[in-house]
């Protein structure tokens, strides 16, 4: 089995959003309980209505682009889909198409299955552009099938 995920899926996935989560929750918090009308020269009322927009405004954005992030090994037959908490085998003939997205330091892969699963219709996943040229080296009838686009120079 062949890990296409790169290692910074945990980072993006677990570990920014628990931290942002509770530095700016914990902040958050304090700025409510503090007894004060000023924070510099702002009214506490309109600090506090900011604070909280940009908890939540954070907390939107990490839950749409980080938390959907999930860890995907594959084989010959199957590719192996975990949120790290739950595990699904999806075997390669369900995979409809493949999408792929350079960030320039991080590339993800959207893939489409062709009838819903466990993780919704697609999954999304950073991938190492290492790890996949492996996988491709191992099993080169899978380049065409299901990564028709990939183009995998570079390191990750």
């Amino acid at each position: 089995m062949h890990q296409l995920s790169s290692n910074s899926t945990l980072l993006f996935k677990i570990f920014i959003p628990t931290f942002w989560i509770v530095f700016f929750g914990a902040f958050t918090i304090t700025i409510f309980v503090m007894d004060v009308s000023y924070f510099g020269n702002v009214p506490a009322f309109l600090f506090r209505i900011g604070v909280l927009a940009f908890l939540l405004i954070g907390v939107a954005i990490m839950a749409w682009a980080f938390l959907r992030l999930k860890r995907v090994d594959a084989d010959e037959h199957f590719f192996y889909v975990s949120n790290y908490f739950k595990s699904v085998r999806y075997p390669l003939h369900q995979i409809d198409r493949v999408e792929e997205r350079d960030f320039g330091i991080v590339k993800s892969i959207r893939c489409y299955l062709k009838t819903p699963g466990t993780f919704g219709s697609h999954f999304t996943f950073l991938v190492s552009r290492k790890r996949l040229q492996r996988y491709l080296d191992a099993f080169p009838n899978q380049d065409q099938l299901i990564f028709p686009v990939a183009e995998t120079e570079g390191t990750s």
